[in-house]
């Protein structure tokens, strides 16, 4: 869906919401408490403060073009997923190609077992914290035995004065099998629908901005779930296609990287937001230039070996225009 926007001050006016699973960003130092012990000088991967800087520019060098053709400026909203903490995210936010933006994030360490999170990344001179937590998503594996996934994000805020509730979330693996652990992102679904719920008591027709890599599609049952519990827009639904997606795995696209809003941005209010314009960012500086993989997200690693790219998903990203 695309509404039409006009006049001069059209960029002024466009503001990308945006999500990027950043792929492992680890730095190299050693976590006793987290199984990381791969992202470091001596691990399987033979992680170094060489690879990871490299890294952070490739991925910050990224985020500073997310939506600027349209806008003129980088997101005003920045959710990320596979972050080892709050430390990376400084030296993401620290980089020579955001530095000038003056980034604010908000990040709480999961129970992970391998010690990666989410986090919101937010342009401080059009978001206002008010209010985040994380909110535990209890999941247990076949076995019985509680699986340690990554909370979901919750932040609260005033965008462009506009008050809006953001959730960041990374669900549950596929790694053993799509259908074989489909009832765990029905849970983080049921997990989310609940605590919306409790937003709606205190907040008629609330905004919601819900991102993520749910490692589902737009069509699963766990997001169909969500987005019909709770009436809520998938713009993401119209991008699906067997040509794109924002993932490639074994020479199929997936589009589990999502950014889901609420029927309230679907209006034209003044003082408001409006939903604009809903997109994949697949550049091609992003993918693999040649060979068999061509065109697919040009990551970090394939498996041990160092390729040195940027990801192995595209960020995706909506636009959300400001009725003045």
């Amino acid at each position: 869906m695309n509404f039409p926007y006009s006049g001069s001050n059209k960029a002024k006016n466009l503001h990308t919401i945006a999500f990027y699973n950043l792929e492992n960003l680890f730095d190299s130092e050693d976590n006793i408490h987290t199984l990381d012990d791969d992202f470091t000088p001596n691990g399987y991967k033979k992680w170094s403060k060489k690879r990871y800087r490299k890294k952070l520019k490739k991925l910050s060098r990224t985020i500073s073009k997310l939506g600027l053709k349209s806008t003129k400026q980088p997101p005003a909203l920045l959710g990320v997923a596979e972050i080892e903490n709050g430390r990376v995210v400084q030296d993401l936010i620290g980089t020579d190609a955001l530095r000038l933006f003056d980034y604010g994030y908000v990040h709480y360490e999961s129970p992970d077992e391998r010690g990666i999170d989410t986090a919101l990344l937010y342009n401080k001179a059009q978001f206002e914290v008010l209010y985040s937590e994380p909110i535990v998503l209890l999941v247990n594996n076949p076995e019985g035995n509680r699986d340690t996934t990554r909370d979901i994000l919750y932040v609260k805020g005033k965008l462009n004065d506009e008050l809006v509730h953001v959730f960041v979330n990374h669900w549950p693996s596929r790694r053993a099998g799509g259908q074989e652990t489909e009832y765990k992102r029905v849970k983080a679904a049921e997990t989310l629908i609940n605590f919306m719920g409790k937003i709606e008591v205190e907040h008629p027709d609330p905004n919601f901005i819900i991102m993520g890599d749910f490692n589902d599609g737009p069509n699963s049952e766990s997001i169909k779930f969500l987005v019909n519990s709770k009436s809520l827009y998938n713009p993401m639904l119209k991008l699906l296609s067997p040509e794109r997606g924002s993932a490639n795995y074994r020479r199929t696209w997936a589009l589990f990287d999502q950014i889901i809003v609420s029927h309230s941005f679907l209006n034209f209010e003044k003082n408001t937001h409006s939903f604009a314009h809903a997109n994949i960012f697949d550049e091609k500086f992003l993918t693999e230039f040649k060979g068999r993989y061509a065109g697919i997200p040009f990551r970090t690693f394939a498996g041990k070996k160092y390729l040195g790219g940027y990801s192995d998903h595209f960020p995706v990203y909506i636009q959300l225009k400001y009725n003045s």
